[in-house]
Protein backbone atom coordinates (compact mmCIF):
# COMPACT_ATOMS: atom_id res chain seq x y z
CA UNK A 1 0.00 0.00 0.00
CA UNK A 2 1.60 3.21 -1.20
CA UNK A 3 -0.11 6.18 0.43
CA UNK A 4 1.78 8.54 -1.88
CA UNK A 5 -0.54 7.60 -4.73
CA UNK A 6 -3.57 9.93 -4.81
CA UNK A 7 -6.09 7.13 -5.34
CA UNK A 8 -4.64 5.03 -2.52
CA UNK A 9 -4.51 7.99 -0.16
CA UNK A 10 -8.12 8.86 -0.93
CA UNK A 11 -9.19 5.27 -0.41
CA UNK A 12 -7.36 5.07 2.91
CA UNK A 13 -8.92 8.37 4.02
CA UNK A 14 -12.42 7.07 3.23
CA UNK A 15 -11.74 3.88 5.20
CA UNK A 16 -10.30 5.88 8.09
CA UNK A 17 -13.36 8.14 8.17
CA UNK A 18 -15.68 5.24 9.00
CA UNK A 19 -13.29 3.20 11.14
CA UNK A 20 -12.05 6.26 13.07
CA UNK A 21 -15.58 7.42 13.85
CA UNK A 22 -16.52 3.95 15.08
CA UNK A 23 -13.40 3.69 17.23
CA UNK A 24 -14.19 7.00 18.90
CA UNK A 25 -17.57 5.59 19.97
CA UNK A 26 -16.69 1.98 20.77
CA UNK A 27 -17.00 0.98 24.45
CA UNK A 28 -13.72 0.69 26.26
CA UNK A 29 -11.67 2.36 23.54
CA UNK A 30 -13.77 5.44 22.90
CA UNK A 31 -14.09 6.51 26.52
CA UNK A 32 -13.09 9.98 27.62
CA UNK A 33 -10.56 8.61 30.07
CA UNK A 34 -8.56 7.25 27.10
CA UNK A 35 -6.14 9.77 25.63
CA UNK A 36 -7.26 11.14 22.23
CA UNK A 37 -3.81 10.31 20.83
CA UNK A 38 -4.20 6.69 21.90
CA UNK A 39 -7.64 6.48 20.30
CA UNK A 40 -6.39 8.11 17.12
CA UNK A 41 -3.39 5.79 16.95
CA UNK A 42 -5.60 2.75 17.44
CA UNK A 43 -7.97 4.01 14.72
CA UNK A 44 -5.08 4.37 12.26
CA UNK A 45 -3.73 0.90 13.08
CA UNK A 46 -7.18 -0.66 12.78
CA UNK A 47 -7.71 1.09 9.44
CA UNK A 48 -4.44 -0.39 8.16
CA UNK A 49 -5.60 -3.85 9.25
CA UNK A 50 -9.08 -3.51 7.75
CA UNK A 51 -7.95 -1.68 4.60
CA UNK A 52 -7.01 -4.72 2.45
CA UNK A 53 -10.34 -6.39 3.15
CA UNK A 54 -12.42 -3.34 2.23
CA UNK A 55 -10.22 -2.20 -0.67
CA UNK A 56 -12.40 -3.83 -3.38
CA UNK A 57 -15.44 -2.02 -1.97
CA UNK A 58 -13.87 1.34 -1.20
CA UNK A 59 -11.59 1.81 -4.18
CA UNK A 60 -14.26 2.05 -6.90
CA UNK A 61 -16.02 4.72 -4.89
CA UNK A 62 -12.82 6.65 -4.25
CA UNK A 63 -11.42 6.48 -7.76
CA UNK A 64 -14.45 7.20 -9.83
CA UNK A 65 -17.10 8.04 -7.27
CA UNK A 66 -20.73 7.07 -7.54
CA UNK A 67 -22.11 9.02 -10.44
CA UNK A 68 -20.77 12.56 -10.08
CA UNK A 69 -20.56 12.53 -6.28
CA UNK A 70 -17.36 14.30 -5.13
CA UNK A 71 -14.91 12.77 -2.72
CA UNK A 72 -16.02 15.17 0.02
CA UNK A 73 -19.56 13.81 -0.19
CA UNK A 74 -18.24 10.27 0.08
CA UNK A 75 -16.13 11.29 3.07
CA UNK A 76 -19.10 12.81 4.86
CA UNK A 77 -21.23 9.76 4.12
CA UNK A 78 -18.57 7.46 5.60
CA UNK A 79 -18.41 9.59 8.75
CA UNK A 80 -22.21 9.47 8.98
CA UNK A 81 -22.23 5.66 8.64
CA UNK A 82 -19.62 5.33 11.39
CA UNK A 83 -21.59 7.73 13.58
CA UNK A 84 -24.84 5.81 13.09
CA UNK A 85 -23.32 2.41 13.89
CA UNK A 86 -21.28 3.76 16.81
CA UNK A 87 -24.26 5.50 18.39
CA UNK A 88 -26.37 2.35 17.96
CA UNK A 89 -23.83 0.37 19.99
CA UNK A 90 -23.64 3.19 22.54
CA UNK A 91 -27.42 3.08 22.99
CA UNK A 92 -27.21 -0.59 23.94
CA UNK A 93 -24.23 -0.01 26.26
CA UNK A 94 -26.09 2.93 27.81
CA UNK A 95 -28.63 0.45 29.19
CA UNK A 96 -26.27 -0.03 32.13
CA UNK A 97 -26.46 3.62 33.14
CA UNK A 98 -30.25 3.50 32.87
CA UNK A 99 -30.34 0.31 34.91
CA UNK A 100 -27.91 1.83 37.42
CA UNK A 101 -30.19 4.84 37.87
CA UNK A 102 -33.21 2.58 38.48
CA UNK A 103 -31.26 0.39 40.89
CA UNK A 104 -29.90 3.40 42.78
CA UNK A 105 -33.40 4.81 43.22
CA UNK A 106 -34.74 1.50 44.50
CA UNK A 107 -31.81 1.14 46.92
CA UNK A 108 -32.10 4.69 48.21
CA UNK A 109 -28.77 5.71 46.64
CA UNK A 110 -30.16 8.04 44.00
CA UNK A 111 -28.38 10.94 45.71
CA UNK A 112 -24.96 9.22 45.46
CA UNK A 113 -23.61 10.83 42.27
CA UNK A 114 -20.05 10.50 41.00
CA UNK A 115 -18.17 11.61 37.92
CA UNK A 116 -18.65 9.20 35.04
CA UNK A 117 -15.10 8.27 33.95
CA UNK A 118 -16.39 6.93 30.63
CA UNK A 119 -18.58 9.69 29.19
CA UNK A 120 -18.11 12.56 31.65
CA UNK A 121 -20.78 14.30 33.67
CA UNK A 122 -22.38 13.03 36.85
CA UNK A 123 -24.02 9.64 37.06
CA UNK A 124 -25.10 7.38 39.89
CA UNK A 125 -22.32 5.44 41.58
CA UNK A 126 -24.10 2.15 40.85
CA UNK A 127 -24.37 2.98 37.16
CA UNK A 128 -20.68 3.87 36.94
CA UNK A 129 -19.76 0.62 38.69
CA UNK A 130 -21.86 -1.46 36.29
CA UNK A 131 -20.49 0.36 33.24
CA UNK A 132 -16.84 -0.10 34.23
CA UNK A 133 -17.47 -3.73 35.12
CA UNK A 134 -19.14 -4.33 31.75
CA UNK A 135 -16.24 -2.74 29.83
CA UNK A 136 -13.81 -4.95 31.74
CA UNK A 137 -15.86 -8.06 30.94
CA UNK A 138 -16.11 -7.11 27.26
CA UNK A 139 -12.32 -7.21 26.97
CA UNK A 140 -11.98 -10.22 29.27
CA UNK A 141 -14.37 -12.27 27.10
CA UNK A 142 -12.74 -11.13 23.82
CA UNK A 143 -15.98 -9.54 22.68
CA UNK A 144 -13.98 -6.65 21.23
CA UNK A 145 -12.99 -9.06 18.45
CA UNK A 146 -16.65 -9.27 17.52
CA UNK A 147 -16.79 -5.46 17.46
CA UNK A 148 -13.86 -5.36 15.03
CA UNK A 149 -15.59 -7.98 12.87
CA UNK A 150 -18.70 -5.80 12.90
CA UNK A 151 -16.64 -2.88 11.59
CA UNK A 152 -15.51 -5.00 8.66
CA UNK A 153 -19.01 -6.36 8.06
CA UNK A 154 -20.44 -2.83 8.02
CA UNK A 155 -18.99 -2.45 4.53
CA UNK A 156 -21.16 -5.34 3.35
CA UNK A 157 -24.26 -3.95 5.04
CA UNK A 158 -23.62 -0.29 4.11
CA UNK A 159 -21.11 -0.16 1.23
CA UNK A 160 -19.43 3.18 0.48
CA UNK A 161 -20.75 5.37 -2.24
CA UNK A 162 -23.73 7.18 -0.83
CA UNK A 163 -25.83 8.01 2.17
CA UNK A 164 -27.62 5.16 3.98
CA UNK A 165 -31.35 4.80 3.53
CA UNK A 166 -33.31 6.75 6.11
CA UNK A 167 -35.59 3.77 6.69
CA UNK A 168 -32.65 1.49 7.51
CA UNK A 169 -31.19 4.11 9.85
CA UNK A 170 -34.52 4.55 11.64
CA UNK A 171 -34.93 0.78 11.93
CA UNK A 172 -31.46 0.36 13.40
CA UNK A 173 -31.97 3.25 15.82
CA UNK A 174 -35.34 1.92 17.00
CA UNK A 175 -33.83 -1.55 17.45
CA UNK A 176 -30.92 -0.16 19.48
CA UNK A 177 -33.07 2.10 21.69
CA UNK A 178 -35.68 -0.60 22.25
CA UNK A 179 -33.07 -3.20 23.09
CA UNK A 180 -31.33 -0.75 25.44
CA UNK A 181 -34.45 0.12 27.43
CA UNK A 182 -35.66 -3.49 27.54
CA UNK A 183 -32.22 -4.58 28.74
CA UNK A 184 -32.18 -1.86 31.42
CA UNK A 185 -35.54 -2.97 32.81
CA UNK A 186 -34.52 -6.63 32.59
CA UNK A 187 -31.31 -6.01 34.53
CA UNK A 188 -32.97 -3.88 37.20
CA UNK A 189 -36.06 -6.14 37.57
CA UNK A 190 -34.85 -7.87 40.78
CA UNK A 191 -34.41 -4.50 42.47
CA UNK A 192 -37.83 -3.29 41.35
CA UNK A 193 -39.39 -6.42 42.88
CA UNK A 194 -37.27 -5.97 46.01
CA UNK A 195 -38.37 -2.34 46.42
CA UNK A 196 -42.06 -3.22 45.99
CA UNK A 197 -41.94 -6.04 48.53
CA UNK A 198 -39.79 -4.05 50.97
CA UNK A 199 -42.02 -0.97 50.90
CA UNK A 200 -45.10 -3.18 51.21
CA UNK A 201 -43.56 -4.79 54.28
CA UNK A 202 -42.74 -1.38 55.76
CA UNK A 203 -46.32 -0.29 55.23
CA UNK A 204 -47.65 -3.36 57.05
CA UNK A 205 -45.09 -2.86 59.84
CA UNK A 206 -46.10 0.78 60.23
CA UNK A 207 -49.73 -0.26 60.65
CA UNK A 208 -48.88 -2.98 63.15
CA UNK A 209 -46.44 -0.86 65.20
CA UNK A 210 -47.40 2.82 64.93
CA UNK A 211 -44.83 3.80 67.56
CA UNK A 212 -41.96 2.44 65.43
CA UNK A 213 -40.03 5.08 63.47
CA UNK A 214 -40.36 3.33 60.11
CA UNK A 215 -38.82 6.08 58.02
CA UNK A 216 -35.82 6.26 60.33
CA UNK A 217 -35.11 2.56 59.73
CA UNK A 218 -36.17 2.39 56.08
CA UNK A 219 -33.15 4.02 54.41
CA UNK A 220 -30.34 1.97 56.02
CA UNK A 221 -32.40 -1.21 55.68
CA UNK A 222 -33.07 -0.47 52.02
CA UNK A 223 -29.39 0.14 51.30
CA UNK A 224 -28.37 -3.04 53.12
CA UNK A 225 -31.03 -5.15 51.44
CA UNK A 226 -30.25 -3.69 48.02
CA UNK A 227 -26.53 -4.37 48.47
CA UNK A 228 -27.29 -7.99 49.33
CA UNK A 229 -29.51 -8.35 46.26
CA UNK A 230 -26.79 -6.77 44.10
CA UNK A 231 -24.23 -9.21 45.48
CA UNK A 232 -26.47 -12.17 44.65
CA UNK A 233 -27.63 -11.19 41.15
CA UNK A 234 -24.58 -9.30 39.84
CA UNK A 235 -23.24 -12.30 37.92
CA UNK A 236 -26.60 -12.95 36.28
CA UNK A 237 -27.00 -9.26 35.40
CA UNK A 238 -23.64 -9.13 33.64
CA UNK A 239 -24.33 -12.41 31.87
CA UNK A 240 -27.60 -11.07 30.47
CA UNK A 241 -25.91 -7.85 29.41
CA UNK A 242 -23.03 -9.58 27.62
CA UNK A 243 -25.44 -11.90 25.84
CA UNK A 244 -27.53 -8.99 24.56
CA UNK A 245 -24.46 -7.04 23.41
CA UNK A 246 -23.12 -10.16 21.66
CA UNK A 247 -26.44 -10.68 19.88
CA UNK A 248 -26.55 -7.04 18.77
CA UNK A 249 -22.99 -7.08 17.44
CA UNK A 250 -23.68 -10.39 15.71
CA UNK A 251 -26.75 -8.88 14.08
CA UNK A 252 -24.65 -6.00 12.73
CA UNK A 253 -21.76 -8.20 11.60
CA UNK A 254 -24.02 -10.92 10.22
CA UNK A 255 -22.17 -13.67 12.15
Amino acid sequence: MNLLEPETATTFLLAFARVGTLVMLLPGIGEQLISPRVRLSFAVLLTIVVYPAVLPLVEPASVGGVGSAPTLTLLLSEILVGLILGLAVRMVIGALQTAGTIIAQQMGLGFAMTIDPAMGGQQTAVGNFLTLLAITLIFATDMHHLAIAAIRASYDMLPPGGLPESGDVARLGIEAVGRGFALAVQISAPFIVFAILFNLGLGVLARLMPQLQVFFLALPATILGGALVLLVVLGVMMGVFLENVRDFLSMISGL
